[in-house]
């Protein structure tokens, strides 16, 4: 063991090929203790050496069920809803072997099961873990299957909570085993939800796995309604608008949770916020401390440029989101060009863009990005995006194209893309991935509890694979988050430790600012001397640059950083 604590992560639902590249990149990059706790959409999932013909029967597709094939022991075996799967990346002895480690998880397994009242234990033929082991009829409820290289695991364990039965008796013969029968803590009598059982699963695990250590454990919201989520999901507006009613403080006052809220507040987004565990926040009239007032100077120079921009109808996040770094930017030689129109599919918690029904994509505008740099004489070019969930690939080729026009007009200039999830699908990012963009940027945003508030058709996992992915594609990878929606100081290292462990190169934090009383409140200002904190414990965790400070948006010295960082394959 490596000494350091257990950092575990409750990731919700989560398709599997995304989660697979998260568990890839732990296992590739990190050094650190992981366990991944979370349930899978309809899939399954098999290893080289399975019998399909024997054992899967029925067409994938036709049941609702993805269908992967994984580097792993076993043969064919399910994942779904109700179904508790985890996955230990762990740095473990190797003389112990692969063995060794299977026993340890079905013993967590096991210890896990007691605490529910259920006797549990292994069948020796069969790897698992196996209710009434030492029975008449012995009955499988947890499947197993790792993988051990270089001292690292990855795979782990599947424990049928309230799982849908059919799909491990009906659509295939589950891991190979014909003559054994499947079960659940369901089905053997015990009505446990599933945080309850993650909770006990979490604390055995840290003990075992932990090294004595304290536990990270970090969940995303597990209490959230489809209601509260969908106007935003739509980009149909953030609600209903409630009186403001500062305390006499000057901090919101707080209710119970669903209430209307003071500060104008819209009410599905409070609800979020509750959810998360956020309550309160500074007024909008808040004074904001005189860190957070940038002095502004825009010389002749910047001025040509912004006339420049207007010639060519293109639009700068710089000038559209008044950044306050606009100046020394512009004069350093870098810009931020927002592409694929201003209006966006999704309406996050935090931002001011225009969310009507976007347009369709201009077919110039990467000649004419590509024009505006080349006028511009940029050293480094970001090219950002609005989430477009309306195009069938989230709108990467249209960012592949502006890239290439870039280089073909001025290949001296640096290009960094900073975009959306792309829903998730791989193809698409590859799309982009092909083009080589010198950085790929993708925002976490927030820590991992605050995601359903803050960026309610996103998620955690997901933005760890769209990185995990570009850095498996050799890029250099590069995200940025917010601080002051309500995280804790431990939240943000977590992240730090993750962005780390999937090998990330470059991280910005910044302070979140509220853009209007629809948008989420100002929990806390951060105190400089705090960002300048955070920065090195990112470095020190092993994140190649770090760029902290309040008025640190995602572009800002990003030619400096991108200029540090170097793009490493992924080793196989």
């Amino acid at each position: 063991m490596s000494g350091q604590g257990l950092r575990v992560r409750w990731l919700g639902t989560v398709p599997y090929r995304e989660a697979l590249a998260v568990q890839q990149a732990l296992f590739r990059h990190g050094q650190e203790q992981h366990l991944l706790l979370l349930e899978h959409p309809h899939v399954f999932t098999y290893g080289p050496r399975a019998e399909l013909d024997k054992n899967l029967r029925c067409i994938p597709e036709q049941v609702g069920a993805d269908f992967v094939a994984v580097s792993r022991g076993g043969d064919i075996t399910y994942h779904g809803p109700g179904q508790l799967v985890g996955y230990p990346i762990l740095t473990v002895a190797n003389k112990l072997g692969a063995g060794a480690h299977v026993r340890n998880m079905e013993q967590l397994v096991i210890d896990t099961l007691a605490a529910f009242g259920v006797s549990a234990g292994r069948l020796t033929e069969y790897p698992g873990v196996w209710v009434d082991a030492d029975g008449p009829n012995p009955r499988k409820i947890c499947a197993i299957g790792v993988r051990l290289k270089n001292g690292r695991t990855m795979h782990g364990f599947a424990l049928n909570v309230s799982t849908d039965m059919t799909y491990l008796r009906e659509h295939i013969v589950a891991c190979g085993i014909p003559d054994r029968p499947v079960t659940s803590l369901r089905e053997e009598g015990v009505d446990a939800s599933m945080e309850e059982v993650v909770g006990v699963l979490a604390g055995l695990a840290a003990q075992r796995w932990g090294d004595g250590a304290p536990v990270d454990r970090q969940d995303v919201a597990w209490r959230h309604r489809p209601e509260d989520l969908a106007p935003f999901s739509r980009g149909s507006g953030p609600g209903s608008i409630v009186p403001a009613a500062p305390s006499s403080a000057g901090s919101v006052t707080t209710a119970p949770a669903g209430a209307q809220r003071p500060d104008a507040t819209p009410v599905h987004l409070r609800r979020r916020l509750d959810a998360a565990g956020v309550v309160g926040g500074l007024a909008i009239s808040t004074r904001k401390p005189d860190w957070l007032r940038p002095k502004v100077h825009h010389t002749a120079e910047v001025l040509e440029l912004k006339r420049t921009i207007r010639s060519l109808d293109l639009i700068t996040v710089c000038e559209d989101a008044g950044c306050p770094n606009l100046s020394e930017c512009w004069a350093d030689g870098t810009a931020t060009f927002m592409v694929l129109g201003e209006r966006c599919t999704r309406a996050c918690g935090f931002c001011l863009v225009d969310t009507r029904k976007p347009e369709a994509p201009a077919a110039d505008e990467p000649e004419r990005v590509a024009e505006a740099i080349e006028r511009m004489g940029l050293e480094h070019a970001v090219l950002t995006m609005v989430a477009r969930d309306d195009l069938a690939d989230g709108g990467m080729a249209h960012v592949a194209a502006c890239v290439e026009a870039i280089r073909r007009r001025r290949p001296a200039t640096r290009v960094e893309t900073l975009i959306s999830d792309a829903r998730g699908d791989g193809a698409s990012l590859r799309t982009l991935f092909t083009a080589k963009p010198d950085v790929l940027n993708h925002n976490m945003e927030t820590v991992a509890r605050l995601q359903r508030a803050v960026r309610p058709s996103a998620g955690y996992a997901r933005s760890l694979s769209v990185l995990a992915r570009a850095k498996a594609a050799g890029l250099v990878t590069k995200s940025g988050f917010m601080v002051g929606l309500g995280e804790t100081d431990a939240e943000v290292e977590g992240l730090l430790a993750d962005l780390a462990s999937i090998g990330v190169d470059i991280v910005t934090i910044g302070q979140y600012l509220r853009p209007t009383s629809n948008h989420i409140p100002v929990d806390r200002w951060v105190e400089p001397a705090q960002f300048d904190r955070w920065a090195e414990v990112g470095e020190a965790l092993g994140i190649g640059h770090v760029e902290a400070s309040p008025l640190t948006r995602s572009s800002y010295h990003a030619k400096q950083a991108a200029a540090g960082a170097t793009a490493v394959p992924a080793p196989a």
